[in-house]
């Protein structure tokens, strides 16, 4: 199996499924506010800017809109993994993504106490690496860059509350996902008939959790495909604004 291309995508897996997050919290009232603006922090630390405008609508529940956004570059701690794989170390990775909301809160009125949301996640993903393999006893380098669409549903659980006058802080606690992909990664090199032979088998050893990879390789390059399932979990914290 070829662990260096596995964990580059399982790092995808756990870099997209760990920038997001949603919240916000106190009962509705004209006076508090029906609105809550929230910017979640533990995402800043993956160099990714994640917001979310909720609203509270009856009840104790209110609908959000969580948008996130990550320029494509080296991704976070790059240089730690840069130091236990070249090829880990050469990913750069950029996404976007939209996820809209419902929130049940379980406490004593909206925005307040314990949360249950079911969720729908759109994400797309740009990543380039330099992929890696072995011919004739030589590594060679090939660079692999593209594009990556997901499409989930899940269920986040969580708890909210009122920290100093119109602040909120939110814990986004657990969110289990999981839903379809579909990307497509090229590269172009020229390759001899035994480099192709050696790229093809490393390619055909991956093997990863969800999803399925196909792939084809000739005399200038390669063109690999991913579909089929794809997870991840939501948690974060976050800080709200209520007007």
């Amino acid at each position: 199996m070829n662990l260096k291309f596995t964990k580059t995508l399982a790092l995808m897996f756990l870099i997209g499924g760990m920038s997001v997050s949603n919240g916000f919290s106190q009962t509705k009232s004209t006076d508090d506010g029906e609105n809550l603006v929230k910017l979640n922090l533990v995402s800043l630390a993956m160099k990714t800017i994640n917001v979310q405008y909720e609203r509270a609508v009856f009840g104790k529940t209110s609908v959000g809109l969580g948008v996130r956004l990550m320029p494509k570059g080296s991704v976070p701690f790059s240089s730690s993994f840069d130091s236990i794989d070249d090829q880990l170390g050469s990913l750069e990775l950029g996404n976007f993504a939209i996820t809209p909301e419902i929130k049940f809160y379980l406490g004593n009125g909206v925005f307040k106490g314990f949360y249950i949301a079911p969720f729908l996640k759109y994400a797309h993903y740009n990543t380039s690496i330099d992929y890696e393999f072995t011919s004739n006893n030589v590594t060679e380098i090939i660079p692999l860059s593209g594009k990556l669409n997901t499409y989930t549903a899940g269920v986040l659980f969580g708890a909210q509350w009122r920290i100093a006058n119109k602040f909120y802080l939110d814990w986004s606690i657990f969110g289990p996902q999981y839903g379809i992909s579909r990307g497509n990664l090229q590269g172009t090199k020229s390759l001899s008939t035994q480099e192709q032979r050696d790229l093809k088998a490393e390619l055909d050893d991956i093997d990863l959790p969800v999803g399925k990879i196909t792939n084809t390789v000739n005399a200038n390059g390669a063109n690999v495909d991913l579909k089929g399932p794809w997870a991840g979990i939501r948690a974060n914290v976050g800080i709200g604004y209520r007007f």
